[in-house]
């Protein structure tokens, strides 16, 4: 039994359905004449609940999930599956449709979930009927009010007979889109605090969304959620146009009950196992990644490449600008061949570049990189880090735009690097000597032939020493490589190496910058 929310009057000729028709016209010529709830409706709102949360003490949310649904496993929690026929505006045809997810495992915490239309603000109830409990054995009478655990837009993505999922909020802020094409890869969220820091991170999470309904012809749906923990509130606007390149547009007010030691804005989250850059794992896959490398453009305009790593112990980076121009986890390698995972699909994983809108100051793109055994643990974290923030009950407004990509992914619009790899080759280096062979592309370089009076600007800081680098164009692939050995002097000092291909005489840069660093550990050649 359905929710009336989902009732379907099928006799075009019935008089109850003209009654509902006359009244969606009457609704919609109110709207029109008079304005409507979509208009009262907005970020102010829930940037008003945010500010007076942030006034009183933290509460948090008492734990009173059912044993049963408490000890469910991976297989038993994924056999709970909401029913397609019961997705909100299925019946009313709209180009979007919500589906939700039920509490239960790790998703513990109940998220209210509005509708926003031209009557007001009406809950999203939940009702055990919307569900197949697959295997489970549930008493559904004990399940009543349970509430959601978040909740996934499906969108006519790559076919018109068929709604994909487009975005899914599930867990904490945490949230994950795709564009056409693409398969889920790398995570986003509302925002990080204090990511390792030696007091531990919190977790601030949506409490509550209010998802305005689209119409007929609507190509976006507008998302606002109010999110809550022990430091810090904040107002959400997502607006999300899927598509090709499946943009989101954010825009938020954080603020902070008492002071927190680092805010990170924009967060990304991603997945970074082994790659080109760090053989010899025992495994039959070449690479195992949602993403490669972190791209930043910077507010000087600078480009900036750096090849991820998992490293033996927590590794934090960071790239200071002034408003910055972007930054992004990307999964520039789109060969299937480079991964031979035709189940995980990591070529057609997507990039997320933040574009800032506005001006965000002086701060840092930081990166955090940890230690993981294998594919199932999110590893990498990228996000914005202000120089200063404002202090407690004082809003922090911010806004940018993210770009789920695939093929089309930013790039700088000279050239670029397509790979690193580590190893010796052919000829054994002598010990404490690391070779690298990085190679570039882009519209700056195609064209020049072999013979072009180019070279690598490579540097390798005070802990090397840079012995050999070479330049030249791959006549099987038209790439340009650069290859560099260079020997560690301390072992238990990192190297950051920085190199970007430039023209001799003019010292004009034809690349983006590779910055890679290696990590403090005994190389072996």
């Amino acid at each position: 039994m359905h929710h009336p929310r989902h009732a379907a009057v099928r006799d075009a000729a019935s008089p109850l359905q003209s009654r509902r028709g006359a009244a969606r016209m009457a609704i919609l010529l109110i709207a029109l004449c008079h304005g409507t709830a979509w208009a009262a409706f907005g970020l102010d709102d829930v940037g008003k609940r945010a500010r007076q949360l942030a006034q009183v003490a933290y509460q948090a949310t008492p734990d009173r999930l059912p044993q049963p649904l408490r000890d469910l496993d991976y297989d038993q929690y994924r056999d709970i599956r909401f029913k397609a026929e019961s997705a909100l505006w299925r019946d009313d045809k709209l180009p979007f449709e919500l589906m939700f997810f039920h509490r239960g495992r790790q998703f513990r915490d109940a998220v209210r979930i509005n509708e926003v239309n031209a009557r007001g603000v009406s809950p999203v109830p939940f009702d055990p009927a919307d569900y197949d409990y697959g295997r489970n054995k549930m008493d559904a009478k004990a399940l009543q009010g349970l509430g959601h655990a978040g909740f996934r837009v499906h969108y006519a993505l790559n076919r018109p007979s068929h709604k994909d999922e487009v975005i899914v909020f599930l867990g904490a802020s945490y949230f994950r889109a795709i564009g056409k094409d693409q398969v889920y890869g790398l995570s986003a969220r509302g925002l990080a605090v204090d990511v390792a820091a030696p007091q531990g991170e919190e977790f601030p999470r949506f409490v509550e969304f209010w998802v305005v309904r689209p119409n007929a012809s609507a190509t976006s749906l507008t998302i606002y959620a109010l999110m809550d923990s022990r430091r810090v509130t904040g107002a959400y606007r997502f607006e999300l146009t899927p598509g090709a390149e499946t943009v989101v547009n954010v825009k938020a007010i954080i603020y902070q009950r008492e002071g927190v030691g680092k805010l990170g804005l924009a967060p990304l989250t991603s997945m970074f196992h082994f790659g080109e850059n760090q053989p010899g794992h025992d495994d039959y896959r070449p690479e195992v990644h949602d993403s490669d490398g972190l791209a930043v453009h910077t507010g000087e305009g600078e480009w900036l490449w750096r090849p991820l790593v998992n490293p033996q112990r927590l590794l934090v980076s960071s790239f200071a600008t002034v408003d910055p121009r972007g930054f992004g986890l990307m999964q520039r390698d789109r060969v299937h061949s480079s991964y031979e995972d035709p189940e995980a699909l990591y070529d057609r994983r997507p990039s997320a570049w933040i574009e800032p809108i506005g001006k965000w100051g002086p701060g840092r793109v930081e990166l955090v990189q940890i230690p993981t055994p294998d594919e199932t643990n999110d590893n990498i974290v990228a996000y914005w880090v202000p120089d200063k923030p404002p202090p407690a009950q004082q809003p922090l407004a911010f806004a940018y735009r993210m770009r789920w990509q695939l093929q089309s992914d930013v790039r700088p619009p000279t050239a670029w690097v397509v790979q690193s790899r580590r190893g010796r080759g052919i000829a054994r280096v002598p010990d404490g000597h690391i070779k690298f062979v990085v190679d570039f592309d882009g519209p700056a370089l195609r064209l020049l032939p072999a013979e072009s009076n180019i070279e690598a600007d490579v540097s390798v800081g005070t802990n090397a020493e840079l012995v050999e680098r070479n330049l030249f164009k791959n006549r099987a692939s038209g790439l340009w490589r650069m290859t560099v050995r260079v020997r560690r002097i301390d072992h238990g000092r990192p190297i950051e190496m920085r190199a970007a291909l430039r023209q001799r005489q003019s010292q004009n840069v034809l690349s983006e910058t590779w910055s890679y660093l290696l990590t403090p550990r005994v190389e072996k050649p």
